[in-house]
């Protein structure tokens, strides 16, 4: 089936009990054993599974085309998971450009906890190859990266892990599976923060790991889900699901929006650089032209004058609403630096832009007015 269809029927079924098309909210935290101790409807406690997680999971396994998915409280958790699975002592390589969280957790959780950890340009695969160790275990993709949207070669970069028998994840967050299949390209792993473009609406947080091969590797994440909690809760599970069955007709607006803005602001006088991949003079773009069949519905640009000029843009938009995060339906704009924090790499003056589904002419209305610093 075409994803427009798995988008919409992938993990729903019509409920038994009443016929209902919508699937029910199962909030309950435990479920009753038969006398001789066994659960014969496959469910015994919230934290170990429930019908609203598992129908979540069956969906995201279909869309990107894995074998099994965890579902987890949020992306940090799903990320987390990927990482604990690994033993103390083990070797991984992340791009130096990456959501912020995940350098976080890597710098001041799991280094300490004696991971080695090595961070490169991953758009540059000799430095992946350069930077491999005898006990590199993992090597993280993420692309386009946040909040520069570089464009990293998967196959590249897989084949490479490959040879050292290693494990290839890769954050699909910013593409979505309508917008880029990590599995065709080689990746062993999956992750999305489903609080962004899989949901949608800017009123869930979850995050999913998704699996090609039911190996060792993935059942050490599937325990750290069991045992360690941080699961998706029913709610948050059936508003993601419900969320997923517009994707598809989502993503493909909030591409077409961004790139209408992405072009208006590289034409900009007020604007020094524009970062979307859909844009020809894009480093990356002849890679995401090849693995990307949308180029979504993030960008960032740098305005001319730094800091002090960045923040004065900010100050003026009236339709965009300066908050984090990304994905909603509502567009939104952030001095990125700021957010990151002390050692941040982030240019002074970029601001990250999570273009939404209003009229693109509106957007680009309110971005030039706010462009006007004069």
């Amino acid at each position: 089936m075409k994803i427009e269809t798995l988008a919409v029927h992938a993990g729903h079924h019509v409920d038994a009990a009443t016929g209902a098309i919508a699937p029910p909210i199962y909030l309950s935290t435990t479920f009753e054993r038969q006398v001789d101790g066994s659960y014969p409807h496959g469910y015994k406690y919230i934290r170990d599974n429930n019908p609203n997680r598992e129908a979540l999971e069956q969906c995201l396994c279909q869309l990107e085309g894995g074998v099994a998915a965890a579902a987890f409280s949020s992306g940090s958790a799903a990320t987390m998971s990927v990482f604990q699975a690994l033993q103390p002592g083990s070797h991984l390589i992340a791009p130096l450009d990456a959501y912020s969280g995940t350098t976080s957790l890597l710098r001041e959780i799991f280094i300490p906890w004696n991971l080695s950890v090595t961070f490169v340009d991953m758009t540059d695969p000799s430095a992946v190859e350069q930077a491999l160790e005898p006990n590199t275990k993992l090597i993280w993709v993420e692309t386009p990266s946040n909040p520069m949207l570089k464009i990293i070669d998967i196959a590249k970069i897989a084949d490479i892990t490959h040879q050292v028998n290693a494990c290839c994840v890769c954050d699909n967050t910013w593409a979505t599976p309508m917008g880029q299949n990590p599995f065709q390209w080689g990746a062993d792993l999956v992750v999305h923060s489903t609080t962004k473009y899989l949901s949608g609406h800017s009123d869930v947080m979850g995050g999913v790991a998704i699996t090609k091969a039911a190996d060792d590797f993935f059942q050490k994440i599937r325990s750290i889900q069991t045992l360690g909690g941080a699961v998706a809760s029913p709610f948050d599970a059936w508003l993601v699901l419900r969320g997923i069955q517009t994707l598809p007709y989502r993503m493909r607006g909030h591409s077409e929006n961004a790139l209408k803005v992405a072009r208006f602001l590289s034409e900009h006088p007020q604007v020094e650089t524009v970062h979307y991949p859909g844009l020809q003079h894009h480093p990356g773009h002849e890679i995401a032209q090849q693995q990307m069949q949308l180029f979504g519905g993030m960008l960032s640009f740098q305005v001319k004058g730094g800091r002090e000029k960045a923040f004065a843009v900010v100050a003026k938009v009236k339709l965009f609403k300066r908050a984090t995060s990304l994905g909603g339906v509502e567009s939104l704009i952030e001095h990125r630096a700021s957010i990151e924090g002390a050692g941040t790499k982030t240019p002074e003056n970029l601001l990250r832009v999570s273009v939404g589904l209003e009229h693109p002419d509106d957007l680009i209305e309110d971005l030039a007015q706010s462009l006007n610093l004069d």
